[in-house]
């Protein structure tokens, strides 16, 4: 068997669309499977929709999803003489003519058709002319099969029939020299020695379309599968209007890679039971028969399960890696590159389990910056005043009598300060952890106090107390 060589090929029109990442996704997996080749191809004949922002956006999102790709990317406005060259192969060997039909007279003729209950194909009205060399604007068409059947052996879907007097002869080549999808598509895939197109399945109706293409250019036909669509829980395609679609939002919002991959994959396929898969399990049990042939139901809620579980078990140090950019958006750059990565790691261990994406991560955070801290006006009014003065005092002498921090050490001068003041131990712990944070909530104070130092952590408790004289 012939190296396995798969692609994915999106058409850089707007932001990358989760539906493509899991198409990318099946694709990278099963190449990496079999030790295959996975190519990058951008699809950028449409001139009028493409962009190079779209391009960045294609690469930019691939790389965040760790999608790594081992030709590529492609270009098929660089590659446009081939594209010409073949089709004028076509037409020298009889399945290709030129058509000089008006657009307006096709349009008019489609809609007349429509009228009538027939089909709006083309008619075939220039198939028989003979047109050598045409003058003015002339199209070229593929001329499909009339009759009989194409017959797609369907990696996921299994047997698909079709029946050739539904097909069009379509162009292949437009007037103004540009090929069309269908063709440029083919010819791609059959030079780039293709051997598996896996794409969604609102690609199913053109696959007998380009079948006949890959017949007559006398080229292999690779295996075709096409994968379920994805839809909103109220069971319309997923669009916009069900929330974020660009693999690059759930970036912003604080989503982690392996996160959206896992969920991507479980989009559509299983393993059992299983929900949690590492990268290498994925490429170890990935199989095409355990795809689904239903379209799958995109659900936020899970998802954002699945990243609250993968910020609780993924190394610190990658966690805090990717909080880096968040916390500088948040405004804290200069504080950011002050700390090793090191007291970050310990910091994500910190709050790791109070948040289900790095976007709240950054808001737990934020209060372990910087030596002094900002207080929410309501927690300051209620545990920094003047009757909390006293003991804040006696808690931060007891303190200073330590010259390093020992978690053990200051909780228990702690815990004896509240038995010798015959107090509940709330009553002081919510005015320290207000001094310290700012906040009425927060992981334990020992442990807030270790991530902070012993010189913060006084600083701070000296910043408590002077709020609350003044209160």
């Amino acid at each position: 068997m012939s190296q396995v060589r798969v692609r994915f090929a999106p058409s850089p029109t707007g932001y990358l669309h989760i539906g493509g990442v899991r198409t990318a996704l099946f694709n990278w997996l099963f190449a990496r499977q079999q030790n295959g080749i996975f190519v990058l191809r951008i699809e950028d004949t449409d001139q009028s929709r493409s962009t190079n922002d779209s391009i960045q956006a294609i690469l930019d999102g691939m790389r965040w999803a760790n999608l790594d790709w081992d030709e590529g990317p492609f270009r098929q406005t660089e590659r446009m003489e081939l594209y010409r060259n073949h089709a004028m192969r076509l037409f020298e060997q009889g399945h290709a003519y030129w058509c000089t039909c008006a657009a307006s007279d096709l349009e008019a003729r489609r809609k007349e058709a429509e009228a009538k209950g027939q089909s709006p194909k083309y008619d075939g009205r220039c198939r028989n002319l003979g047109l050598e060399k045409p003058t003015g604007e002339a199209a070229l068409r593929f001329k499909a099969p009339q009759d009989g059947q194409t017959i797609v052996e369907d990696l996921i879907k299994g047997r698909v029939v079709f029946d050739n007097q539904i097909l069009d002869d379509l162009i292949i080549l437009r007037s103004n020299g540009y090929p069309t999808y269908n063709f440029s598509v083919v010819v791609d895939d059959a030079l780039m020695g293709i051997t598996h197109v896996v794409r969604g399945d609102d690609h199913l109706t053109n696959t007998p379309r380009q079948i006949p293409i890959f017949q007559a250019l006398g080229f292999p036909l690779p295996q075709f599968g096409h994968l379920p669509m994805i839809l909103g829980q109220d069971k319309a395609r997923l669009s916009k209007r069900h929330g974020a679609t660009s693999i690059m939002a759930y970036r912003d919002m604080g989503y982690l890679p392996d996160a959206m991959v896992n969920y991507l994959v479980r989009l559509g396929w299983s393993h059992g039971d299983q929900e949690l898969f590492s990268r290498q399990e994925l490429i170890e049990k990935f199989a095409w028969k355990n795809v689904q042939t239903s379209a799958a139901v995109f659900n936020p809620d899970k998802l954002l399960w699945l990243n609250a579980e993968y910020i609780k078990t993924s190394p610190p140090d990658q966690v805090a890696q990717m909080l880096i950019p968040l916390l500088e958006q948040a405004g804290l750059s200069t504080e950011v590159r002050a700390v090793p990565i090191e007291w970050l790691a310990q910091l994500v261990v910190l709050v790791k389990e109070r948040t289900k994406t790095l976007l709240e991560m950054v808001h737990w955070v934020k209060p372990y910056f910087g030596e002094t801290v900002a207080f929410e006006e309501e927690a300051a009014k209620k545990f920094l005043t003047a009757g909390h003065v006293q003991i804040l005092t006696k808690l931060v002498a007891r303190f200073e009598a330590f010259h390093t921090f020992s978690k053990q050490e200051w909780e228990d001068a702690f815990k004896k300060l509240v038995e010798e003041e015959r107090i509940k131990m709330g009553q002081l712990a919510q005015p320290v952890r207000v001094a310290l944070t700012g906040r009425t909530a927060s992981p334990g104070l020992f442990e807030v106090m270790e991530v902070l130092g012993r010189d913060r952590t006084l600083l701070r408790l000296r910043g408590g107390i002077e709020q609350a004289s003044r209160s």
